[in-house]
């Protein structure tokens, strides 16, 4: 459509904030009017209907608000107008014979906008009209040294982040992606035709069936395609549209989507409607109750005049709002960022040798403290056996038996070392005394306890091979064929006959007593392995009660009887008949008898640490919160675990949970996450004595202990604790960073509370005067970032309150929390751009998150952990940041090798610690 030469009138008005406007080629005529009005005034010269390229320029005055918008200077902006578009060709300061940096980007920002006018506008005064809008709103920020705050700039301009958003496809490479696309239409089309049905998982969007009929609805209906599929030729039109890069593009299919009855008007319950598309689309059911809600809000803010309608100008302005905060071009932060980006970039060494060095030093210096454990215990092993096959070697069995004897002597050895050692790693109460009362904790490895004991455990299954297996394939076959003269040194130990025969080694008591141990082993071993105890395994379903937990737990007791049929073992030897030479039990003492002492106090504490429940809730996500009173004298620190018996359940199972209270809290809590039978069956039976919550708080379930005849009758809670854990560690770090992946927010939920806790303390310390007495500092931690990714959106009612006591009570923004809900879409998609179109609106009129509830505000997707890392690196440099991970362990190497990666290359330490279930 070409220019309606109508629609300028000549004019000499002139204002202050006037526009110059010169067509080359032409006389030159001066135009004035506000920048908010219609871009109006002659333009001298021919036109053609259809229209040639024609130039215009103006001087737009630029206004500084510091001084109170005293006329400052004038910027030279130039348009190539053709048809019914205007793209924007330069922009400069007045006088400036070079483009400044910064025009150029506000001119590129433009530029991006050309085909949705086409689209939208008529003709093509109303589409100069838009751009000099656009130009009024931009204009006032374009000189930064005027301006030094409040501004943003201009790579973070509103066009420039609306063009990362809005996209259908998350990846397009061209030809390619299409080439996919078509290869799908020829699985799914019928009879030529892809039905409506089939359209998402075509295009990549199986997740999300509902959304993408939506978008094939808005599709068909711009292109008045009817019928119940489409072709080829028109899925790839669809594909084109879908996959434009231009966001002007992606916005018109966006509003066609809420448009249904295309007419150019979105009305409230279309808004309804696509608020509950999306939050389907995002698996986030609360939003979609509150769809009416929220429907009105946006309304609100995008019909300020009570229209009944919002236009395509209205929705464009709101997604274009660009992030709160920008990083200025060159600041020295920004320089940093790249510097530190060019330094952990991946260099490789030419030179092997040198390759392998460099791992070896980092393998070494990442864990030294295991290694000179691992050394250390190897060490004795080898020298146990090593001593034990050279005694054997110079006796007179060795001329019968050869090396074999040796190897099963030898063996037999370590065996009786590492049955010993292998109780240690698990005496719970031991190893949390030594890391909470000693120094060892700078050299011992105390968080790899249950590693070590798995170790220990591997030993032993090979030292029992070698033992067993040399007796019973070598030493026994080898004494039956000796000849008489051979044989005659072995009287003193096998009797002055001979062994008749084979079985008689069997039946006898160290035949009977190790074959039991070695079957009694194999079953704990076994059901040990994760394929068991985790269920991986898919058996009958009569034999789904061998796998499992408890299955695990129950047949590790039968240690006790091994323990017992070692000792008898032990004494009952064939080649030792003094009391000295058997030392089986000398070397099962003493960890046998801290191992049992550590049992009966348990048995003692559990029974005298009984507790009263005070409150139970059960929220989204198969989640129970117990509440229950603090045993007089029982103290613990944040991060610590402990072990909780319900013999309504079970008499015997005890299972470990983090603690989420604080210290100072005066009373102890759990949440328990049902996974296994003893939580499920734990859940049911608190589930009995519960009642619904009033107050229409749907789906959490509450009861609390009150004065009065109707109390609940709560099952019977014991407790055993408490345990030390990686996270107790975190005071001595003065920054930290805290990941929790679902339910392993736990541990750290008590942290926060407790650095809540402490600053309070401090402030009230820090108001006592001179004279008062002042408690000993033993809280270092300055700055923590706490990291919470769910997949959930209910996930969040389980620390709500806590959440919010944060938000309000750390006024000095010592904590950083950040919630993700990996299953909103990640920011820029499509699918999500109105809920965090909805999120902005909410938090900035309520203070409160749309997703969470919380006054946290949630991220959409996984974290980008290097940027979190690059981030914590950046603001704290020459500091010592404690990283502590409690999760699923899938995420663990990839933080582990981050920390170690940023430990290496920036001057900033990251201490990694971990903690899975």
């Amino acid at each position: 459509m070409g220019l309606d030469r109508d629609l300028y009138g000549t004019t000499d008005q002139q204002g202050e904030n006037g526009i110059e406007m010169e067509v080359p080629g032409a006389d030159r005529v001066a135009f004035s009017g506000p920048m908010s009005g219609p871009l109006s005034g002659p333009l001298s010269g021919p036109l053609n209907k259809r229209g040639g390229r024609r130039s215009a320029k103006f001087n737009v005055p630029e206004t500084s608000t510091s001084s109170g918008g005293a006329e400052d200077g004038y910027v030279e902006i130039t348009l190539d107008v053709r048809d019914d578009s205007v793209a924007v060709h330069s922009i400069k300061a007045a006088g400036q014979d070079m483009e400044d940096p910064e025009m150029t980007l506000l001119a590129k920002d433009l530029e991006k906008k050309t085909s949705f006018g086409s689209s939208m506008m008529r003709n093509a005064s109303a589409r100069i009209k838009q751009v000099s809008q656009e130009l009024r709103r931009l204009a006032s920020v374009t000189k930064r040294t005027s301006h030094p705050t409040g501004m943003l700039d201009r790579n973070k301009s509103g066009a420039h982040h609306a063009l990362v958003g809005l996209k259908f496809i998350a990846k397009t490479t061209g030809s390619a992606e299409w080439n996919k696309v078509a290869q799908n239409f020829d699985e799914f089309a019928e009879n030529g035709l892809l039905p409506r049905a089939c359209f998402g998982q075509c295009i990549g969007m199986k997740d999300s069936k509902e959304f993408a009929g939506e978008l094939y609805d808005a599709l068909a209906r711009r292109r008045n395609i009817s019928a119940p599929g489409i072709t080829k030729s028109e899925l790839k039109e669809f594909w084109e549209q879908i996959s434009d890069q231009s966001f002007d593009s992606r916005l018109q299919t966006f509003f066609d989507m809420v448009d249904k009855n295309a007419d150019g008007r979105i009305t409230e319950e279309e808004v309804k409607e696509v608020i509950m598309l999306s939050a389907s689309a995002n698996k986030l059911s609360k939003l979609k109750e509150q769809a009416e809600e929220y429907a009105a809000l946006i309304m609100e803010e995008l019909d300020p005049n009570n229209l009944g309608y919002i236009e395509v100008q209205s929705l464009e302005t709101l997604l274009l709002q660009g992030p709160g905060e920008a990083i200025k071009p060159g600041n020295s932060t920004q320089m940093l960022s790249q510097m530190l980006s060019q330094k952990l970039g991946h260099t490789q060494m030419r030179n092997p040798i040198q390759r392998w060095w460099q791992k070896t030093q980092y393998f070494v210096e990442d864990n030294w403290k295991r290694v000179w454990i691992l050394l250390l215990w190897f060490s004795i092993v080898a020298g146990l056996f090593a001593w034990k096959f050279i005694q054997y070697k110079h006796r007179a069995v060795y001329h019968v038996m050869g090396y074999c004897v040796c190897t099963a002597k030898g063996a037999a050895e370590t065996l009786k070392f590492n049955m010993a050692l292998i109780l240690l790693p698990v005496c719970r109460n031991t190893i949390t005394w030594l890391r909470n009362k000693t120094k060892l904790g700078v050299a011992v490895p105390f968080d790899d306890n249950l590693n070590f004991h798995k170790v220990i455990a591997t030993a032993i299954a090979i030292g029992v091979g070698l033992h067993a297996g040399a007796h019973l394939t070598c030493d026994f076959p080898r004494l039956l064929h000796a000849t008489d003269a051979e044989y005659e040194p072995m009287k003193p130990f096998f009797g002055d006959e001979r062994p008749p025969d084979y079985w008689w080694f069997v039946k006898g008591v160290e035949g009977v007593t190790g074959i039991i141990m070695v079957v009694l082993m194999a079953i704990a071993f076994v059901l040990a392995t994760p394929w068991f105890r985790r269920n991986r395994l898919n058996l009958p379903k009569f034999m789904k009660k061998l796998t499992g937990f408890n299955a695990f737990w129950y047949s590790h007791h039968l240690f006790v009887i091994v323990y017992a049929l070692l000792i008898v073992h032990g004494i009952k030897l064939y080649l030792s008949h003094k009391w000295y030479k058997k030392t089986t039990w000398m070397y099962l003492a003493i960890p046998v008898l801290i191992y049992g002492a550590e049992r009966i106090v348990r048995a003692f504490r559990s029974g005298y640490k009984s507790v009263k429940m005070i409150k139970v809730a059960i929220y989204p996500g198969n989640v129970l919160a117990l509440q229950m009173s603090k045993p007089q004298g029982f103290k613990y620190k944040s991060g610590q675990y402990m072990f909780v018996n319900c013999p309504a359940v079970s008499q015997f199972e005890w299972h470990p949970f983090s603690i989420t209270s604080a210290p100072g809290d005066s009373y102890l809590s759990v949440h328990i996450r049902t996974l296994g039978d003893w939580t499920r069956t734990l859940k049911t039976v608190f589930s009995e004595v519960c009642e619904p919550p009033m107050g229409g708080k749907s789906g959490l379930l509450r009861a609390d202990l009150m004065q009065g005849e109707n109390n609940p009758r709560f099952p019977r809670l014991l407790i055993d604790g408490p345990y030390g854990a990686p996270a107790q560690d975190y005071k001595k770090y003065d920054v930290l960073l805290l990941v929790g992946l679902g339910i392993g927010a736990t541990p750290f939920i008590s942290i926060v509370k407790d650095i809540v806790d402490n600053m309070k303390q401090k402030d009230e310390e820090d108001d006592i005067e001179n004279g008062g007495k002042q408690k000993k500092k033993s809280f270092n931690t300055s700055r923590a970032y706490f990291y919470w990714v769910t997949r959930e959106q209910g996930s969040f009612e389980w620390f709500k309150g806590v959440m919010n006591e944060v938000a309000e009570s750390d006024q000095k923004g010592v904590i950083e929390l950040h919630n993700y809900c990996t299953s909103v879409y990640e920011e820029g998609d499509a699918r999500s751009a109105l809920i965090a179109m909805l999120q902005a609106l909410n938090h900035a009129k309520n203070g409160v998150d749309i997703v969470s509830g919380t006054r946290v505000k949630t991220h959409f997707a996984k974290p980008n952990w290097r940027k979190v890392f690059k981030g914590v690196a950046l603001k704290h440099p020459n500091k010592t940041v404690g990283v502590f991970y409690c999760g699923a362990a899938g995420l663990v190497a990839e933080l582990k090798q981050l920390s170690l990666d940023f430990t290496r290359k920036t001057n900033t330490r990251f201490d990694f610690h971990k903690e899975n279930f």
